[in-house]
């Protein structure tokens, strides 16, 4: 059998007086007739990264609402693992293309999973590469299978593009983070857009006293007296993290009791994260005022937590990303970020809020350099975000839209997508929207966004959008 992952309990109510209290009740509508289902989320890692985050408080709400969830893992060797990181990699745009030798290696590991995966389930998701080609082998049996795809699959190379894509087919249903990251020539017609959320109540986002947090930080040697930039994501070349060593430098002079906390995770399904933590300790070494911390040293969701409150500047210098989930987490704590304009980021940024997006090294250090200089500014720039995020990107609105996709799937599509699509929904980014939002008439019919950069992506290719589910 795959690998159960244990989950403590939790409750929907808990988020009354957080997430808005008609998202809620409409969630335990929903619920209501999916009562009793059966559903899987399989993923590569129990530990270190987004989707094993936001999949430690979906199922638990899930099995709060009804249905009977199980989250398990798949198992692989170390070769496995650089293989799917590879394609990772590639499915990202990355040049090198997977050998013979990389195939095989990836269907043998494949084929055991789908050995192991014996259970009857009602809906299956099955998150990213890793465990894409196990309903090819195993069979479907009853169950709707979902692909979940994290990752910005926008321009892939095209021959590792070629060989994931002859195991999508089978799949019922496919959600992408953004309409963008459907890759050309997406072999299923039924895709959902469904950008991730964070979870205000889990150890990294819960509310911290000032004091709690200041005492965790100096307990790991941060001195709270001088300003303090830090970024915290997977130890990854696409986040750049020797861009942001190099930002850093660029503002010493300037600002020279400046401190940089780069605060990463080591996570079973990414080898290469030990390359990139050498290459950064490396630079840390010649700096005694950069500071490396990652959870294998003991710093995990708490210090991240305080991180992300007592920094002056949160920077997320991603050069490609899925969506970044350390964006909404630090405007949900009401601290501004400088952020890599890729991928799902500008999505959480629209219209300005919670920061400032930028294309380069320099734009990036005067972006920190003004925030620094002007911390009033700064301050509005990040409240406007929290409430952006306490609006579109917390938990409920996520299980929201899986649960209609559920329930899409379970009624047969066809007969369910046009009404899905005249609720109130950007049809951009598919979030869940209130009826005071921006809008626009194309045809007829009226849609509403979520912000005006949406708005203006619809403006320019109404059709594009209007077909996204037929």
């Amino acid at each position: 059998m795959l690998q159960l992952v244990d989950v403590g309990p939790r409750s929907l109510e808990s988020y009354r007086g957080i997430a808005p209290d008609q998202l809620l009740e409409d969630l335990w509508a929903v619920a209501k007739d999916l009562k009793g289902a059966r559903v899987i989320h399989v993923n590569a890692t129990p530990y270190g990264g987004g989707v094993s985050e936001v999949l430690r408080s979906t199922v638990p709400i899930l099995n709060d609402l009804g249905l009977v969830a199980d989250w398990k893992t798949i198992s692989g060797d170390d070769r496995f693992f650089h293989v799917t990181k590879k394609m990772h990699n590639g499915l990202q745009g990355a040049a090198e293309d997977l050998t013979e030798a990389d195939r095989e290696a990836y269907l043998g590991t494949s084929r055991r999973n789908a050995q192991l995966f014996q259970e009857d389930y009602d809906f299956v998701f099955l998150h990213d590469p890793q465990p894409a080609a196990i309903p090819s082998m195993r069979g479907k049996g009853n169950a709707r299978w979902i692909w979940r795809c994290h990752i910005d699959t926008s321009a892939p190379n095209a021959h590792t593009w070629a060989f994931l894509r002859q195991y999508i087919y089978g799949f019922d249903s496919a959600v992408f983070t953004m309409r963008d990251f459907v890759p050309p020539d997406f072999p299923i017609t039924a895709v959902d857009i469904i950008p991730p959320a964070i979870d205000p109540l889990s150890p990294k986002n819960m509310p911290l006293t000032d004091a709690t947090a200041r005492q965790v930080l100096q307990w790991i040697g941060i001195e709270l007296d001088r300003p303090l930039i830090t970024q915290v994501s997977r130890f990854d070349a696409w986040k750049d993290p020797l861009g942001v060593i190099a930002v850093y430098r660029m503002l010493r002079e300037e600002f020279p009791r400046l401190q940089l906390a780069m605060v990463g995770s080591m996570a079973l399904d990414d080898p290469e994260g030990w390359k990139i933590y050498n290459e950064i300790m490396k630079e840390a070494r010649a700096d005694s005022e950069i500071h490396v911390f990652t959870n294998i040293i003991g710093v995990g969701n708490v210090e991240v937590n305080a991180f992300q409150r007592l920094s002056q500047v949160i920077i997320q210098k991603s050069i490609r990303e899925g969506f970044g989930l350390v964006i909404s987490e630090a405007m949900w704590k009401s601290t501004p970020v400088v952020a890599g304009r890729a991928g799902g980021i500008p999505l959480q940024m629209a219209d300005g809020v919670g920061g400032v997006l930028v294309d380069s090294p320099e734009e990036c250090a005067s972006a920190v350099r003004a925030l620094l200089l002007d911390p009033d500014h700064a301050h509005d720039l990040a409240n406007s975000g929290r409430e952006r995020v306490q609006h579109q990107f917390l938990l409920p609105r996520l299980l929201l839209n899986e649960l209609r996709l559920m329930k899409e799937l379970s009624e047969g599509a066809e007969g369910t997508r046009e009404e899905l699509w005249k609720s109130l929904r950007d049809p951009i980014c598919g979030m869940m929207l209130s009826a005071d939002h921006r809008t626009a008439t194309w045809e007829t019919r009226t849609f509403r966004f979520c912000s005006e950069l949406c708005r203006n992506q619809f403006l320019r290719e109404p059709e594009r959008y209007v077909e996204v589910r037929k």
